[in-house]
């Protein structure tokens, strides 16, 4: 994994206009993912973390709008592109595994249509030669070429959310989104899926924005884990110390949420209180309600993102006022 970063988000800013009144669901984000790497993204649902896997695709529509920031990509803004270089940077450079493979998949199309769809919008190859690359796709996920002809209701849910993985791999991009891409996945084809993810990641080389509200599950997949609550970033650590060191009441709750694999049972405490309604942001912390450890300083003062050591970062007052 090169230390060069592939992709910097910079205080990245997306709003709702709603007739309730004006959202931020994302709010000042920034974060760096290198060559190689897997950065993953965690929270609880409505944090913002698909908010800002769509942002990087552009692929909002009214009443979203990304309001501010930048998405530095290749050392270009593409937030800046126009409508043909976002279309033609899709899928050939960054794509995207959705939560949804049935929903991400054409339920009228074969496989073959879909496949090729893709490969010969952003390529010069013909048909028989999409056809091809499409079949060697289907191997690379370990799914016989003669299913190309096959309709997505035909696979089951575990060789959908392969095929969807087939179709972002089909142009050799430098960047894979996954957002949720195990969700509805037993356990057993979770880790078969995973893995693969993982063993595709280090013969082609690409980077990957993991998302997913199960952080243990992400700490063993990611290099580094960013922590989101309410549209903000709040902690930032390599993968291996963020559940045994948290610098941040949340992410601690987060791991109390999950049973541990190994060692001896332990009761599970989980998070009080429920996700901040972001039409009511607080003065101070955002997490200030649901936060044993609140002082003073949390109901008064603005928290902001910043590096405690190297390699880790916190907005919490705890840790910032040290």
């Amino acid at each position: 994994m090169s230390n060069q970063p592939l992709i910097s988000i910079r205080n990245l800013c997306v709003d709702y206009i709603t007739d309730a009144g004006d959202v931020r669901a994302v709010n000042d984000v920034s974060f760096d993912i290198g060559k190689g790497e897997v950065f993953g993204l965690a929270g609880e649902s409505g944090c913002g973390k698909s908010t800002v896997a769509f942002s990087l695709m552009q692929l909002h529509k009214p009443p979203a709008f990304i309001t501010g920031g930048e998405v530095i990509f290749n050392g270009e803004d593409i937030l800046k592109y126009n409508d043909k270089q976002i279309a033609d940077f899709r899928w050939k450079e960054m794509s995207m595994v959705f939560q949804s493979a049935m929903n991400a998949l054409n339920p009228v199309l074969t496989m073959e249509e879909q496949f090729c769809d893709v490969i010969m919008r952003h390529t010069n190859m013909t048909r028989d030669q999409a056809k091809r690359r499409a079949e060697g796709l289907l191997e690379i996920v370990d799914i016989h070429p003669s299913r190309l002809s096959d309709y997505p209701h035909q696979f089951s849910g575990g060789m959908r959310q392969r095929l969807v993985i087939a179709i972002a791999l089909a142009l050799n991009p430098k960047m894979i989104i996954m957002d949720e891409p195990t969700t509805a996945l037993d356990v057993v084809v979770q880790r078969e899926i995973l893995q693969k993810i993982y063993a595709l990641k280090e013969e082609f080389g690409f980077s990957i924005l993991f998302i997913t509200h199960d952080i243990s599950l992400m700490v063993e997949f990611s290099d580094r884990i960013g922590i989101m609550y309410s549209g903000q970033l709040i902690e930032v650590a390599p993968s291996k110390q963020i559940l045994e060191t948290p610098y941040h009441p949340y992410t601690e709750g987060l791991g109390n949420s999950f049973p541990p694999l190994t060692g001896p049972k332990t009761r599970l405490t989980g998070i009080p209180g429920n996700p901040l309604n972001l039409l009511e942001i607080p003065q101070g912390c955002r997490f200030q309600a649901r936060c044993s450890k609140a002082h003073d300083a949390c109901f008064s003062q603005a928290t902001t993102l910043r590096e405690i050591e190297p390699g880790r970062l916190s907005n919490c007052h705890l840790f910032t006022n040290r």
